[in-house]
């Protein structure tokens, strides 16, 4: 006989199987099956309504499990704020910009507001995350490594030893 426990917890979820009444269904000769209001499947949760409001709760909570937020901010909003950043020149005025937009998320995914005056290096330990411009700096050594291994004929490696003839003329350009 095979019957599924009340206290079922998916290893993706946090919801576990939860039913009104004890009612079984007999499916064949030697085996039963407990009818349950909603439960998980792949990470999902159905209900016997065919609603989303499960599914919906479900997902909110996965979002706001520990580390989920910090992940998602690490794998995509950081990895687009410096996508192609290694060979772009990098002003003070960019990294403060950078900056503060890293801290505004970071704050966000705290819960933190400016007026709690949490320092941010406590904000990033929190969340296991370094500073956005140490990320950039490592970007541009791995890109840098990666150019000193190419070989001498590489129009890119040529362009880090190329030396331009002449000088600049004076005033603005």
């Amino acid at each position: 006989m095979y019957k599924v426990m009340k206290s079922f917890i998916c290893r993706g979820c946090s919801n576990p199987v939860s039913s009104t009444g004890h009612t079984i269904v007999d499916i064949c000769a030697s085996a039963n099956l407990e009818l349950v209001d909603k439960f998980c499947y792949l990470h999902d949760t159905l209900s016997v309504d065919g609603d989303a409001d499960a599914a919906m709760e479900a997902r909110i909570c996965t979002v706001q499990a520990v580390g989920t937020r910090e992940r998602l901010y690490s794998s995509c909003v950081r990895s687009r704020i410096l996508h192609g950043s290694e060979t772009c020149p990098v002003r003070k005025e960019n990294e403060v910009a950078l900056q503060r937009t890293e801290m505004r998320m970071v704050r966000w995914m705290c819960n933190v507001k400016v007026k709690d005056r949490v320092p941010s290096k406590e904000l990033r330990e929190r969340l296991g995350i370094d500073d956005i411009i140490l990320i950039l700096q490592q970007n541009r050594w791995r890109w840098y490594g990666h150019v000193l291994q190419k070989e001498d004929t590489d129009w890119v490696k040529k362009c880090m030893e190329y030396e331009v003839e002449g000088s600049r003329p004076r005033g603005n350009p």
